[in-house]
């Protein structure tokens, strides 16, 4: 399975990172899968213009390598910082540059310096996904005090969080697992 982590901070310093760098350590040394990041940070994504990238093929030359990594994943990982009580506006607008993500599955993780670890910002992703025609996960990763669970490099600081990530590993990798084998019966 092709599973794409996507890092929605568009900041420079983003703290939100470190768990996008956490869980891409973590899920391609205990699984077999093929395990990437997205970071909105490294693609110059203007507002969305008139047309949806359909097809690799009908991708700008300078979105191609994007394109292609959008329509090869089988399932997806967001990674959102909370913004004013919601995820990124340059996550959407990534998504939104490309068709909808039929029965795809997705997990929400959220991050914040704060004590509520951008729960406001999950609960709006899951409405994001289900507009995409995706399938969110219900065991989100909601990570309060992100600063002083992850370092810059995503190691895990706070090991007593390694339950929550197991949790929430074990559940998407369930939900996807199923999804992606029945598609693939198809």
């Amino acid at each position: 399975m092709n599973i794409e982590i996507v890092a929605g901070s568009p900041r420079k310093e983003s703290i939100t990172q470190r768990v996008a760098l956490f869980l891409h350590k973590y899920l391609s040394t205990t699984t077999a899968h093929k395990v990437g990041i997205i970071d909105v940070r490294e693609w110059n994504i203007l507002a969305l213009q008139q047309e949806v990238y359909t097809a690799v093929e009908r991708t700008p030359e300078v979105y191609r390598p994007l394109s292609e990594r959008m329509f090869a994943a089988d399932a997806f990982i967001l990674v959102s910082p909370e913004y004013n009580g919601s995820y990124t506006a340059a996550m959407k607008n990534l998504f939104d540059h490309f068709p909808k993500q039929t029965h795809k599955p997705f997990g929400i993780v959220t991050a914040s310096p704060g004590a509520l670890g951008g729960i406001r910002a999950a609960m709006q992703m899951q409405q994001f996904i289900c507009a995409l025609f995706g399938i969110p996960s219900p065991y989100m990763m909601v990570t309060p005090f992100v600063d002083k669970k992850f370092d810059f490099e995503g190691n895990l600081l706070e090991k007593s969080f390694q339950k929550s990530v197991d949790v929430f590993v074990q559940e998407f990798l369930w939900l996807a697992e199923k999804l992606v084998l029945t598609q693939n019966r198809k």
